[in-house]
């Protein structure tokens, strides 16, 4: 639904925010219910320290929406990478997820600097360039 034809945007994505916040408070409450065997055991399955899974579900299903982008701005195919290095991708997936420079990545982003600037604080720099020297994924 486009903004001109929603009679209250503003109203709406405010109730859109807040149905967010309310499915991932009660994905959070799901996760703490699971005994700590079974939690152990769903973080080996994913082949991820149980510290690192916690700390995935904390962060919500958008944690790694840099990633996609970033490779973008790196003429990097993310669809071949997955194809060619699914492990690799899914850690670097991880890795953006965890990462606590969003607001400078999200900013070189937008700006279409990123390409520039990621050396200095993305976690996965050096798996970046050695994917860019490698020419591991085609272009």
């Amino acid at each position: 639904m486009s903004t001109a034809s929603r009679p209250y945007p503003i109203v709406q994505d405010l109730i859109d925010s807040f149905a967010s916040w309310l499915k991932h408070r009660r994905e959070m409450n799901e996760m703490r219910q699971l005994d700590r065997a079974d939690f152990d055991r769903i973080a080996s399955d994913l082949r991820i320290a149980p510290d690192d899974l916690e700390e995935l579900v904390r962060h919500g299903k958008h944690a790694a929406d840099e990633l996609p982008k970033m490779l973008e701005q790196l003429g990097i195919n993310a669809e071949g990478l997955g194809r060619a290095q699914p492990l690799l991708l899914r850690d670097m997936e991880r890795v953006c997820s965890l990462c606590n420079h969003k607001g400078q990545c999200d900013r070189d982003l937008a700006d279409g600097t990123a390409a520039e600037n990621f050396h200095g604080y993305c976690g996965n720099a050096s798996t970046l360039e050695s994917l860019d020297r490698a020419e591991i994924v085609p272009r």
